[in-house]
């Protein structure tokens, strides 16, 4: 792969990482024991009736399912990043084939090339 293209890709990565670190720590605090791990934080508002409680345990549900998917998110731009500096970026993790440029640019953090994602 192209070093432009390395860069530009690592570049979309890094901005990735950030914006869902970012997103992350609006609702969440990360875990210091754990690496790439969020809690959510639970809304807990002032003392209210049986119909705000609910509502505040169907926010911190929602924030939950959230959180699991932006951690996951995460993990894999992570990953990526790490594979860029190792050296085996854009390769797949099934068949071991070269990852088509196109889709790395449509997705900067995939793990499988379009025939192993099937």
């Amino acid at each position: 792969m192209e070093k432009k293209l390395l860069d530009e890709l690592k570049e979309k990565l890094e901005e990735q990482k950030k914006s869902i670190q970012g997103e992350l720590e609006s609702f969440a605090k990360e875990d210091p024991n754990l690496k790439n791990n969020w809690d959510t934080k639970y809304p807990n508002r002032e003392e209210g009736d049986k119909d705000e409680e609910a509502d505040e345990v169907q926010e911190y549900n929602n924030k939950l399912s959230l959180e699991y998917s932006l951690e996951s998110k995460l993990k894999d731009v992570v990953s990526a990043l790490e594979k860029i500096e190792k050296g085996t970026y854009g390769v797949c993790e099934n068949c071991g084939k070269k990852i088509d440029e196109e889709r790395l640019l449509a997705c900067p953090e995939a793990k499988t090339c379009l025939k192993c994602d099937k």
